[in-house]
């Protein structure tokens, strides 16, 4: 079994092992959980590693499973590949999902189930980013949505029902697009296949009409997972509602998933479409930074802050894809991706903490935790400072990226004009909570119990903050990872 297959069946048997443990032994199903997250971890970075030295000369795909015939009545193989996009998005699953698991160690109710599903939510990560097949891409695609309607079901706040399914049918009725352009697709093709390599040769030749469609449905459903303005309601119920770990990986992981399928999908699949759409993709993702800023600066909860915060960074992502043809917004986005998995991830779990303790997340109820937690207080600020695209750290380099490369190919220069505005509207909201949690007066006789962070909690932020820096401070590995995989697919997009 190759590597790409292990990735995905690995956390698969973990779950099996899991459901086969006492439920009454806590301690035996997280530390075995944490044993099945940490294998895929390891080969991720590895993989990440062996890319970087022997295959970042190549576009091609490096590692290549099948294909293998599956289904043959239905032309559906078992195809996986994986290539400069989608290598460092695997590490960031397997990194986050390994801290997700450490993270939930607070776990106390139907602990058995918990972390079984998370296991499948693993492996339905994985299947996203290497699946080259229609059939497999869109099994891994609903795959993830059961364990995570029962984790934000089961395991979530007060209106967690609530949540767990809005965001079940929100995601379900973007599948149903994406399920109607793969039939189109099916059918249109001769011989009938399913192979995505294939129909991204193909996909240009499609009568025009028929290209739009397809690339109007495939962005309707990628675009919920983003998420893109007005498909991002579902986002701050799921985030609120959801336990901290769940909303880290569905901050890190799930949202990059709709922005990675658009350029392994649709953006290279119809260039025609691309073209014509382009502005309206960034409008759209001017609007998501401009609302998810100002929607953020009003909020009285930290988690959601959070939450609409990542509607504002993903509109940068957006704004990015539209400049299709630049290898520097394209390059950007991709760094977006990643900086925003770890910066977010970090809030959601340094969130996390603070809940734990205090049983609130209302910002007004404190003020100078500074002085009664400083350690505590030192890492928020540092996630909240790259979180705002301070120099230095992963952020910056994403947005700067994005905005040179955006403003030097798009027509409409006033979106790239609007889209910097959002970094100053982030610095707002963000510089704001800082000042109204950590600075001022502290309320010794209300917060006085409250204890400071403790290792596990530290070491669970420690890898990420340890990445913000280094993408901040030098890039230069990243971006040599992705480059001819970009040039690649923006020569795709172009044609």
């Amino acid at each position: 079994m190759g590597i790409l297959s292990q990735l995905i069946f690995i956390p698969l048997v973990g779950m099996i092992v899991v459901m086969f443990l006492p439920k009454q032994n806590k301690w035996a199903v997280r530390w075995t959980t944490t044993f099945f997250a940490a294998i895929p971890c390891v080969q991720s970075l590895w993989l990440l590693v062996d890319y970087y030295y022997n295959h970042a000369g190549s576009h091609l795909m490096a590692y290549v499973e099948g294909p293998f015939d599956w289904v043959p009545a239905l032309s559906v193989q078992y195809y996986l590949g994986a290539d400069g996009i989608s290598v460092p998005l695997l590490a960031l699953t397997g990194l986050l999902s390994l801290i997700s698991v450490v993270a939930s160690f607070n776990i106390e109710n139907r602990v058995k189930e918990y972390f079984a599903f998370f296991l499948l939510l693993e492996a339905g990560m994985m299947g996203v980013f290497v699946a080259l097949d229609f059939f497999l891409f869109y099994v891994f695609w609903e795959i993830m949505l059961v364990p995570m309607y029962f984790l934000i079901g089961i395991w979530g706040g007060p209106r967690k029902e609530y949540a767990a399914i809005k965001f079940f049918l929100y995601t379900l009725f973007g599948s149903i697009f994406m399920l109607v352009s793969i039939l189109i697709l099916y059918f249109n093709s001769e011989p009938h296949t399913l192979n995505i390599l294939t129909h991204i040769q193909q996909g240009s030749m499609l009568p025009y009409t028929l290209q739009m469609i397809c690339f109007i449905f495939f962005f309707i459903a990628f675009a919920i997972k983003v998420p893109v303005w007005p498909f991002h309601t579902w986002l701050p119920d799921a985030h609120v509602e959801a336990p901290t770990a769940v909303s880290v990986i569905l901050a890190a992981v799930l949202l990059k998933m709709g922005t990675y399928a658009m350029l392994r999908i649709s953006w290279p699949m119809f260039p025609s479409a691309l073209h014509d759409s382009a502005f309206y993709i960034a409008l759209l993702g001017l609007i998501g930074i401009i609302y998810g800023a100002l929607v953020s600066m009003a909020q009285k909860d930290l988690k959601k802050l959070v939450a609409y915060s990542s509607v504002s960074h993903m509109g940068f992502c957006m704004v990015a894809l539209a400049a299709y043809n630049s290898e520097q917004a394209i390059a950007g986005c991709m760094y977006q991706m990643i900086s925003h998995g770890l910066l977010t991830g970090a809030l959601f779990l340094l969130v996390g903490v603070i809940y734990d303790r205090a049983h609130t997340r209302e910002i007004a109820a404190f003020g100078g935790l500074g002085t009664k937690i400083p350690v505590y207080t030192a890492i928020m600020v540092f996630f909240a400072m790259g979180s705002l695209g301070l120099p230095g750290m992963s952020g910056f380099i994403s947005e700067f990226m994005i905005f040179v490369g955006s403003f030097g190919v798009l027509e409409q220069k006033w979106i790239v004009g609007g889209a910097v505005l959002g970094v100053l509207l982030g610095a707002a909201y963000l510089l704001r909570m800082v000042q109204r949690v950590f600075l001022g007066p502290f309320d010794e006789s209300r917060w006085g119990f409250l204890t400071e962070i403790n290792l596990r909690e530290i070491l669970t932020v420690a890898p990420l903050m340890a990445l913000t820096l280094w993408i901040g401070v030098y890039p230069k590995p990243f971006g040599l990872l992705m480059t001819q995989t970009l040039q690649n697919l923006i020569s795709l997009m172009s044609r």
